[in-house]
């Protein structure tokens, strides 16, 4: 008898012994998987990308939307950033503490604007720095040359396309860019533009209904009547009813 209550205390520590085990391990496996959670936060937190989202560099405002066109994870996302890319176009970009500049390779007044010209409007749909500097940029230095007008006129069937494609962009930017070019162009190119105003009031008109852009629209529709003559106001009436002429 005694014996066997010796044996039935015997298992019963066994058991105990395991159930403490058992306890112990469990409890073991816990504290790992929440050590190995506090590393991966402390890595994910001390990475140079999250400290920069922590703590942006006052370049960061100067600079939105930055990517290095020569790295070698970055593909050309059009042929304006592959042109770029490999010294298509020639000019540099010089970044100042308070504002960039372009550095052309040779004066501007001597270079050909048939296909830079287009390129550089082309370059007006992209989001990204530092395409979009140099881009605008490049086109309204261009436009400045002595002797712009005679080499512009010319390429306004090539020009308009793609300026429409930035006006009818769906990025607010991108469409400001295009409006900026598009005046600069009818500074340039005069009454030679009324022919293809047409293809491209359509998008102002739709843009109009934006609060924000009636403004800027307004005023560069009026830079187009003033430049273009007395031609231009017919067309501009014809797409957009309610304008009123700067002669009124």
């Amino acid at each position: 008898m005694q014996k066997s209550e010796g044996s039935g205390g015997t298992q019963l520590k066994n058991r105990a012994r395991g159930d403490y085990d058992q306890r112990t391990s469990s409890s073991t496996q816990i504290k790992h998987r929440n050590t190995v959670q506090r590393i991966k936060s402390s890595l994910s937190t001390s990475s140079p990308e999250s400290a920069r989202k922590l703590h942006p560099r006052p370049s960061d405002k100067l600079n939105p939307k930055t990517i290095n066109p020569f790295g070698e994870q970055s593909r050309a996302p059009s042929a304006f950033a592959a042109i770029y890319s490999k010294g298509g176009i020639p000019c540099r970009l010089v970044h100042g503490s308070v504002k960039h500049r372009l550095q052309w390779e040779c004066p501007p007044e001597s270079l050909s604007f048939d296909p830079l010209l287009i390129t550089l409007a082309e370059g007006l749909r992209e989001t990204k720095h530092p395409y979009t500097f140099v881009s605008k940029e490049g086109f309204r230095e261009l436009l400045l040359v002595r002797g712009a007008s005679e080499k512009a006129v010319p390429l306004l069937p090539r020009l308009i396309p793609v300026l429409k494609a930035a006006l009818v962009h769906s990025d607010d930017e991108v469409f400001e860019r295009g409006l900026n070019a598009l005046v600069q162009l009818s500074v340039v190119v005069g009454p030679s533009l009324n022919d293809h105003l047409k293809h491209l009031l359509t998008s102002l008109s739709k843009r109009l209904m934006d609060k924000k852009f009636k403004e800027p629209i307004t005023s560069a529709l009026q830079k187009l009547e003033q430049c273009g003559g007395s031609g231009s106001l017919s067309i501009i009436k014809s797409k957009i009813p309610t304008y009123c002429s700067i002669c009124c």
